[in-house]
């Protein structure tokens, strides 16, 4: 089987330890069941997005300090329903390239999985937090009173957009770009989704009003997805711009720079691997299940931002020197 799970991967190298030995694995047989069902990989996008919001339900009213051994199970029911969201997540990739039903829409619907996840389980962490707040108002030493309350949700609701913004809407977000240009260095346009704003916006310009209006709007989020991939990476985008001009198209780059940059890349894609999910969810559910969801905001700003800000900067680097030889 491993040689067919390898086809269904979009590489080894790209693959964090969980993922490659846990997750893709049990991926692979979930991509079997579905291909002989004939299911597109599409509708199993959809189905993980409609999970993993569901889970928020959940999320939002778990507190085994505050509930007990209810509230415990409903903590461990998010969290088995949010690790099956992103379980079908990864299997629509592996589906798709198992049965060659890739698709643009399926690409960008892969993209937003994410926020279909965290904007709903963000607020009922909020939620969560103006209900049951003992712990971290004994903590803080602030009074229990009906105006504190509203003031510190609407801090917490401040530190949950700050956190999705720069966690779900920045670090996963560059961290599924890096992944796409390692691909690109590594396997040829043809072995990526490298995907471009100016690509996107000319897809979306060719579009007719017979065009279903959810692709036409999945599109357009797309372009701005997009969009801010690449406003986060001026030294790459300048490094594609000195090869485009110097070499004319990927194809005619040279061995030795495509080489110089996979081995420059590969070691950040392994940190890159911690602003994914695996890592990233781990904490989530620890914080829940200490009865300090409000923390988790805390952490995705301050750890994951300074992970996030390490990773940027070692893959800018590189790009830049690789860069400045051209």
């Amino acid at each position: 089987m491993n040689e067919n799970l390898n086809k269904t991967l979009k590489s080894v190298e790209t693959e964090d330890w969980l993922d490659l030995h846990v997750v893709r694995p049990f991926c692979y047989y979930w991509a079997v069941l579905f291909a002989k069902l004939d299911i597109h990989p599409n509708t199993v996008t959809i189905l993980s997005m409609i999970i993993g919001a569901i889970s928020a339900i959940f999320f939002g009213c778990a507190s085994f300090y505050y509930s007990g051994t209810w509230g415990l199970m409903m903590n461990i029911i998010a969290i088995l329903l949010l690790c099956l969201a992103d379980i079908f997540d990864c299997t629509d990739g592996q589906l798709a390239r198992m049965t060659g039903k890739k698709s643009r829409l399926g690409r960008i619907l892969d993209g937003v999985a994410g926020f279909a996840w965290f904007i709903p389980i963000y607020h009922a962490m909020v939620y969560r937090f103006y209900l049951h707040h003992d712990l971290e108002f004994q903590w803080l030493g602030i009074d229990n009173t009906p105006e504190n309350v509203l003031i510190a949700t609407g801090i917490a609701y401040a530190l949950g957009l700050i956190g999705g913004i720069m966690g779900t809407g920045g670090q996963q977000r560059l961290a599924d770009y890096y992944i796409q240009i390692h691909l690109f260095f590594l396997k040829g346009e043809k072995g990526a989704e490298l995907d471009n704003s100016k690509r996107q916006q000319e897809i979306y310009d060719q579009m007719t009003d017979e065009t279903p209006a959810v692709e036409r709007y999945f599109q357009k989020t797309y372009i701005d997805y997009t969009k801010k991939q690449e406003a986060s990476t001026p030294q790459f985008q300048r490094l594609m711009q000195k090869i485009r001009e110097k070499f004319g198209t990927s194809d005619n780059m040279p061995e030795s720079v495509r080489q110089e940059f996979h081995d420059a890349s590969l070691p950040v894609i392994k940190w890159n691997g911690l602003l994914t999910f695996n890592f990233r969810s781990f904490w989530l559910f620890l914080f829940c299940l200490l009865d300090v969801p409000i923390m988790y905001f805390v952490w995705e700003i301050v750890g994951m931002g300074l992970l996030y800000t390490y990773v940027r900067h070692r893959h800018e680097s590189f790009c830049k020197r690789i860069a400045d030889k051209l």
